[in-house]
């Protein structure tokens, strides 16, 4: 019964498609040559500006780079996705992920080819749509408590920040890829939204803010 009613939501069928696409991604790493593999599904600022594997934009969304990244964004997803798919409606969802998730893609190659570095960097992840969710609840809900890192309690809006500091601070620090570029790109479109919406029902999205922030 739990298996049904997950998959009644596009959250679900998202993350699905997230651990089946990792699945088939690591059986294929294991049959045919590695970076061929990887060229055809992770996203590279010099293959896109070269007008080369544009489809990376979308199939980068559903690739992840270990098990561990694969976890954290699913369960992050699982969240967050369902609250804000309940909250908007089932296509503004699929709207907002998508864009953001696009988008994110989109900046990280704008910022590669504008100081030359980075672009043979792969980037690969559904965190710069996850950011988008999150941009867009700090908007529509920013009293909403939640817990950064599952641990640290925050109203919403604070947490956004905190969590795109935390993580750009921890890849500087430690020289870690993390994809600070395409996290802020999503967060972007998700405030972006969460702005022309409180514009275009400003009575409805007041109302929401006021019940979450109890």
């Amino acid at each position: 019964m739990y298996g049904k009613k997950f998959l009644d939501t596009y959250t679900g069928w998202i993350i699905l498609i997230n651990v089946v696409a990792f699945i088939f991604f690591l059986i294929a790493l294991n049959r045919f040559d590695e970076f061929t593999v990887i060229d055809l599904v992770a996203l590279k600022p010099a293959a896109i500006l070269a007008g080369q594997n544009i489809w990376t934009f979308i199939t980068s969304m559903f690739m992840h780079a270990g098990l561990w990244h694969l976890a954290a964004n699913m369960i992050s997803l699982m969240f967050i996705g369902s609250f804000v798919e309940k909250l908007i409606g089932k296509k503004r969802f699929l709207l907002v992920y998508f864009s953001a998730g696009i988008f994110a893609g989109i900046l990280f190659v704008l910022l590669a080819k504008l100081t030359g570095t980075g672009l043979n960097v792969y980037a690969v992840g559904a965190s710069g749509a996850i950011f988008g969710l999150g941009g867009l609840l700090a908007v529509l809900t920013p009293r909403l408590p939640v817990l950064v890192f599952f641990i640290i309690p925050m109203p919403m809006w604070l947490a956004m920040i905190a969590l795109l500091g935390i993580l750009w601070i921890i890849s500087l620090g430690l020289n870690i890829p993390i994809g600070n570029i395409a996290h802020l790109g999503g967060l972007i479109v998700g405030l972006a939204y969460g702005f022309f919406l409180k514009a275009k029902y400003p009575r409805k999205t007041k109302m929401i803010a006021k019940y979450f922030s109890k």
